[in-house]
């Protein structure tokens, strides 16, 4: 069963590949949808009611904060360590824990997924795909080429893992250098493969802003399960030896 939901400003598709009642399929889409329109209202830095700018305006103290945006924050936390300051949710200048949420929020809900039975499945959240299976089928992941909308630049074949994709091709210039203030250059699109969407997601992120010093730094992840692929703004293409090409 597939469903496509408008929500955190882009579309979700989700599809649920097991041979479940049509009923459950439903109602487990719909258990998906609720936690990301759930998540979106907490974190969205563009309602100006939700938790996240709340937090940011000083009308609510972090320790009253739900456990959700904590959880998010103390992540945060780590990775602005863990990537020397790079990953940054005050690079913007205000509160954005925008390049963690939506992939921390997908990995929970894939994780719900396999928890009530649905233990093959495709999430694509904006072109941040988790997906879980078996060996025997895996699922073909296309990364877009980062300059031409009708091309891949690799497909992918992934049976449990996540897949993010970091580049200026769909929100222009939206990842800045937190070292300088400016819009980040040297890498057109960072994608990241791994166990975790949530870190993936935000490493993919933490290269695009440190530029083509990203290649390098993307390899240390090698060694916690992350593999990479990027596109210079040259056009030049760097893979780690163990990304999931599909011949």
């Amino acid at each position: 069963m597939r469903h496509v939901e408008m929500v955190m400003g882009t579309a979700v598709s989700i599809e649920l590949a097991d041979p479940l009642p049509d009923a459950r399929l439903r109602e487990l889409i719909g258990d998906v949808c609720a936690w990301l329109h759930e998540v979106d209202e907490r974190f969205s830095t563009y309602r100006p009611d939700s938790e996240v700018n709340r937090l940011q305006r000083g009308a609510v103290r972090l320790e009253d904060c739900s456990a959700d945006l904590r959880d998010v924050l103390g992540a945060c936390a780590d990775l602005w360590r863990s990537t020397d300051g790079f990953f940054d949710v005050y690079a913007t200048g205000g509160l954005d824990p925008s390049g963690y949420v939506k992939g921390w929020s997908v990995e929970v809900a894939s994780a719900r997924l396999a928890a009530a039975g649905a233990r093959r499945h495709h999430i694509n959240a904006g072109g941040d795909v988790r997906v879980r299976g078996d060996a025997e089928r895996p699922w073909r992941i296309g990364v877009r080429h980062p300059t031409e909308a009708d091309r891949v630049s690799w497909v992918l074949g992934v049976t449990d893992g996540a897949v993010a994709t970091s580049g200026r091709y769909e929100r222009g210039d939206h990842v800045r250098n937190p070292r300088t203030g400016r819009a980040a250059c040297g890498l057109a699109s960072a994608t990241v493969v791994g166990p975790d969407l949530a870190l993936a997601d935000a490493y993919a992120t933490a290269a695009i802003a440190m530029g083509q010093a990203g290649i390098d730094w993307l390899a240390t992840r090698v060694a916690d399960g992350y593999e990479s692929a990027v596109v210079t703004d040259d056009g030049r293409a760097y893979t780690s030896a163990g990304l999931p090409v599909l011949s």
